[in-house]
């Protein structure tokens, strides 16, 4: 659908600096070696909307954290589903950096709308269902007026198909995007292959769920195509995972294996009618009607305290070290890093906690995740730094249990002291 006027570009500088800091994050081989070519095929692919619904449980992430009123926590931003969850645990502040712009862009957005649509149906429609043409009506009415230049221009310019970005919207955004092409080839590949993922979500209990995968999908694995393919690691770009982060998650693992056995977690571990994560994988959405289930955010009973905390949050453009800088010492006292660190190097990782040490409070915590199980910091940040932390391995090994979203191999929790 065609909006009112032509939107801003980005000045060319802005461009290029942005595509450097994502490189600077992914880059770490020669250009013309084989791993890094794949690095700068993946910053290609990144540059544009990878997650339009953010893969970690906000419930795991609110119960390790544990917020407080006088919390100012700082995460990465990604879909965005999350900062705002962590609203309802009611912090004193939320900064949530990011270098993809996209990402930038949908967090925006989305703060936006809390502060402007009129009611939760308005809101609800527009996030949860996100395929009614009545969303672009209220985007033009409701939203558009208070976005800034930046934001503006990547929701009205185009994609690399042609279609407006705000469209999709009104043609169910969590289609679009690296995640959402992903899971769009995996339900065409399954159908070609006679299976069709929406079957588990019409599970009536868990053992239902067990039974369908068993019968339906874990075959799909031990097929030649599908173990050659997930061989190879462009394939998983979808999936947000750069080459390193492939290493890290095959581990001594067939990928073929490994995919499977996060899958199997994901359809047979939670209860479908509790697990939004599933549906959107399985069914590529959320469902629908009153009982279904949705993030923190989106879920009726928190909508006021969205629009009443929503100010909070501060979405910044920059490398979450670059941020940390720019912080007093001892002035910060939650930190989500996602899984970034998978794709850092030594370096890196030792220059990131740092300043996370510098800049936490006594008693801070610090919640990561990452590919393979065990956690990566032990014998890569000196002990200088990391002996200041307690890792709490059995929370830990709780909260990657119940992690529904199911595709890490571990959640990770630290703490100050």
């Amino acid at each position: 659908m065609a909006l009112a006027i032509r939107p801003p570009k980005d000045h060319p500088r802005k461009t290029a600096a942005k595509n450097r800091a994502v490189r600077s994050a992914v880059h770490q081989h020669k250009h013309l070696s084989k791993q890094g070519l794949l690095e700068r095929a993946f910053t290609f692919a990144f540059r544009g909307l990878v997650y339009a619904q953010i893969w970690e449980d906000p419930a795991v992430d609110m119960e390790a954290l544990a917020i407080t009123p006088d919390s100012h926590v700082v995460t990465i931003a990604s879909g965005g589903c999350n900062v705002l969850s962590y609203l309802t645990a009611n912090p004193r502040a939320i900064t949530a950096v990011d270098l993809n712009t996209a990402h930038i862009a949908l967090n925006k957005l989305k703060l936006v709308a809390a502060r402007h649509l009129p009611d939760y149906d308005a809101f609800h429609r527009f996030f949860a269902q996100a395929n009614s043409r009545d969303n672009v009506r209220a985007y033009r009415t409701y939203i558009r007026p208070h976005l800034d230049e930046t934001t503006l221009a990547y929701w009205e310019g185009r994609d690399m198909i042609g279609r407006r970005r705000i469209g999709g919207f009104a043609k169910n955004v969590y289609k679009r995007g690296l995640l959402g092409n992903f899971i769009g080839v995996a339900h065409l590949l399954a159908r070609l292959n006679g299976v069709n993922p929406k079957i588990l979500l019409k599970a009536q209990s868990i053992e239902e769920q067990r039974e369908i995968f068993d019968r339906e999908f874990a075959p799909f694995f031990d097929k030649g195509f599908v173990k050659w393919i997930t061989d190879q690691p462009a394939s998983l770009f979808g999936l947000g995972i750069p080459p390193a982060q492939y290493e890290a998650l095959a581990g001594d693992e067939k990928m073929a294996v490994v995919l499977r056995e996060r899958l199997e977690k994901l359809a047979c571990d939670f209860d479908i009618k509790d697990n939004y994560f599933a549906w959107q994988a399985f069914g590529r959405g959320y469902g629908q009607g009153p009982s279904a289930p949705l993030p923190p955010y989106l879920q009726r009973e928190h909508y006021e305290e969205i629009v009443e905390r929503a100010s909070r949050i501060e979405v910044r453009h920059t490398n979450f070290t670059d941020y940390l800088r720019t912080q007093g010492d001892a002035s910060l006292d939650r930190y989500i890093l996602l899984d970034a660190q998978d794709w850092m190097t030594d370096e890196q990782l030792t220059d990131l906690w740092s300043e996370i040490t510098r800049t936490a409070k006594a008693g801070a915590r610090v919640l990561f995740r990452t590919a393979g199980e065990p956690s990566i910091l032990p014998g890569r940040v000196p002990d200088a730094i990391l002996g200041k932390w307690s890792y709490h391995a059995e929370e830990s090994l709780d909260y990657t249990k119940r992690d529904r979203s199911s595709i890490y191999g571990g959640v990770h929790l630290y703490v100050l002291g």
